[in-house]
């Protein structure tokens, strides 16, 4: 859950149509060390580098691009495609613009595949309300407060020795790194603070070795996380799609 290659997509490459970053610096901030490519632009389903899929997306006429979050009972802001829905919700993520939908897929080690789903002819939906960065960060600090008794109580630290430094970070605002230089600081303090609860989610998902987790167990630990985990997907959400004014 804890990394999203399609919010650094549509940051950076929203950054870049409308001016305020180089195609360099784009293409560095969204494939980082990996090795990126795009299957499915323009119907055609070769796989193309990355860099020619960005200079496509300027051909079509793409000015901004959305981070969309879907989960299971809430694809909002996902054009009806068919089988965009389903390829989101499998890989948890999605990079939305006016004429196109990419969809990221690891593939193996330092791989990632995109697929393009062409929105020719396709409503475009209204994007996801998205609250105020403010607002984000208040409920963010709230559900860590709810959170707080069922993260002791799974007794995280003890099989993973990682969770402390990441909860004691939140005390510290860092600005989650990678971003354009001109992003929002308060949405870069924002996606700092989600990416590191979201990665406590992820091990708290994770039975401890050894541990006899019934079903019925692991069902209160996921009810009682689920609005941390909600909190988190917005705090993502508008702090990717967060544009300079």
């Amino acid at each position: 859950m804890h990394d999203f290659p399609a919010g650094r997509f549509a940051v950076w490459a929203t950054a870049w149509l409308t001016g305020r970053a180089s195609f360099d610096d784009a293409l560095d901030g969204i494939a980082g060390d990996d090795a990126h490519r795009v299957v499915g632009l323009a119907g055609d389903q070769a796989a193309v580098p990355l860099g020619e899929a960005l200079s496509a997306l300027r051909g079509l006429g793409e000015r901004r691009v959305r981070l969309v979050l879907p989960a299971p009972g809430d694809v909002r802001g996902l054009p009806a495609v068919p089988g965009l829905a389903t390829s989101a919700l499998e890989a948890g993520q999605a990079a939305v613009g006016e004429r196109v939908v990419l969809v990221p897929e690891p593939l193996g080690s330092g791989v990632v595949q995109w697929t393009a789903f062409a929105l020719d002819g396709v409503p475009a939906p209204p994007p996801a309300v998205e609250g105020t960065l403010r607002a984000a960060s208040g409920a963010l600090d709230l559900a860590v407060t709810d959170s707080a008794r069922t993260l002791a109580e799974l007794d995280l630290a003890r099989w993973h020795p990682e969770v402390p430094t990441l909860l004691a970070g939140l005390a510290r605002p860092r600005p989650a790194p990678g971003l354009p230089e001109d992003h929002d600081p308060l949405a870069l303090s924002i996606l700092g603070r989600a990416l590191r609860l979201a990665a406590v989610l992820d091990l708290a998902a994770t039975d401890a070795p050894g541990a006899a987790v019934n079903q019925a167990q692991a069902a209160r630990r996921d009810e009682a996380l689920r609005p941390l985990g909600s909190a988190v997907r917005e705090a993502v959400t508008a702090a990717y799609n967060a544009v300079p004014r």
